[in-house]
C-alpha cells in the first residue's frame, strides 16, 4: 500500500512517500481502508522526536493518528461495525499512528460511525482534536452553565472544539486568538475574545473557574494560574510549562491537573451526534494529498492554522 514514512527523525523532509505492507488485523482490530487523515501537532512531534511522542517504533514509521475511511475487515460477524460501514477513528498512543497510509488497522475501541453530514476530508479532522477537548471541557473541567472557562488558542485544531463544547454545556467561554479570528471564535459561541498580540492577559481576564491549554509557553502557564479565582482548576496538556506548576498552583489557592487523550468510540458516537445535530462544527483550514504531508507538517509547524489540516488519501 501507499504510505508516508520516516526512516529517522528529523524535519518535514523526512516524510517521504513508500510502499509498505498493509497492515495486519490481530484480536479485536478493525482494518479500516483510509480515504483521509488528519495532522496534528503530536505528529509533527513524532516526526522530529520530541516530547512524550517521541517512541516511535521500528523505522520505517507511518505517523498519523487521525483517520476517516470504510471499514475492510472486522473480528468476528456479530461485531457492531460491517465491512462497508463509514467510520472515522484515532490509532492510539503510544504507536506512531499509522493513519497516513492507504489503510490502518486499529482496536475497535478506537473507531465509531463516520459523522453522516461530514465528508470523509472532515470526518478525518475530528477525532483527536475534538476527543482532546471533549476530555478537558466535560470529564475534567465538569463544564455546566455560569462557568467561566477560558480557551487559550481558541482558533486552533483543539481550541475550535472546546470552545464549542464549553459553550454547548453552558459556560460562558473567554478565548484567547489573533484580531482575525475573533469574529469568528464568537460564531463558534466564545462570549469574550482576547486578543493575544495586542491586550494583557491578567488586566483583561479575571476569576475564572477553568483554564484549557494545549500552549506550551511558561509565560501563558504563570498568567493562567493568576486568571483563576480561588479553587480554579487549569487543565494542560502534558507540556514542559507545567512541569513545576504544581507548587505555584497550590500557594495560589488554584489546581493543575493533566490531560492525555486516548480514543473512545463512544465519545466518538456522542461527537458525531453533535456534529450531525449542528452543534459542533469542524472546520478544516487546509487539504493537502497524501503525498504532501511534508508540506502539510511544514504549514503547521510555521503558521498559526484555523481549525484542522487534513490529507487526502483516495477519492471518496
Amino acid at each position: 500500500m501507499r504510505a508516508m514514512v520516516i526512516e529517522r527523525t528529523g524535519g518535514p523532509e523526512q516524510l517521504v512517500a513508500a510502499e509498505v505492507p498493509v497492515p495486519t488485523r490481530v484480536g479485536s482490530e478493525v482494518l479500516v481502508r483510509v480515504l483521509a487523515a488528519g495532522v496534528n501537532r503530536v505528529d509533527a512531534e513524532a516526526r522530529a522526536g520530541l516530547g512524550d511522542s517521541a517512541g516511535v517504533p521500528v523505522f520505517p514509521a507511518v505517523l498519523g493518528h487521525d483517520f476517516s475511511g470504510v471499514v475492510v475487515e472486522v473480528p468476528y460477524a456479530a461485531h457492531a461495525l460491517h465491512v462497508g460501514d463509514a467510520v472515522y477513528g484515532m490509532a492510539p498512543f503510544p504507536r506512531a499512528g499509522g493513519s497516513y497510509a492507504e489503510y490502518v488497522s486499529v482496536p475497535s475501541s478506537s473507531v465509531a460511525r463516520k459523522p453522516a453530514t461530514l465528508s470523509h476530508v472532515e470526518a478525518a479532522g475530528v477525532p483527536l482534536a475534538a476527543l482532546t477537548a471533549w476530555g478537558m471541557v466535560v470529564d475534567v473541567a465538569k463544564a455546566h452553565e455560569g462557568q467561566r472557562i477560558l480557551v487559550h488558542a481558541g482558533a486552533g485544531g483543539v481550541g475550535h472544539f472546546a470552545v464549542q463544547i464549553a459553550a454547548y454545556f453552558g459556560a460562558h467561554v473567554v478565548a484567547t486568538g489573533s484580531q482575525r479570528n475573533a469574529g469568528w471564535l464568537r460564531e463558534l459561541g466564545a462570549a469574550e475574545v482576547v486578543d493575544y498580540d495586542a491586550v494583557d492577559l491578567e488586566r483583561t481576564v479575571r476569576h475564572v473557574d477553568v483554564v484549557v491549554t494545549l500552549v506550551d509557553d511558561v509565560a501563558v502557564a504563570e498568567a493562567s494560574l493568576r486568571v483563576l479565582r480561588p479553587g480554579g482548576v487549569v487543565v494542560h496538556a502534558p507540556t514542559a510549562s507545567f512541569a513545576g506548576a504544581s507548587v505555584a498552583a497550590e500557594a495560589a489557592g488554584v489546581r493543575t491537573t493533566g490531560f492525555a487523550v486516548s480514543p473512545d468510540a463512544a465519545t466518538l458516537s456522542v461527537i458525531a451526534r453533535l456534529l450531525d445535530s449542528g452543534d459542533l462544527r469542524v472546520y478544516v483550514d487546509d487539504v493537502y494529498d497524501l503525498d504532501e504531508a511534508a508540506d502539510a507538517h511544514t504549514r503547521l509547524e510555521r503558521c498559526h492554522t484555523r481549525g484542522k489540516l487534513v490529507l487526502r488519501v483516495a477519492d471518496e
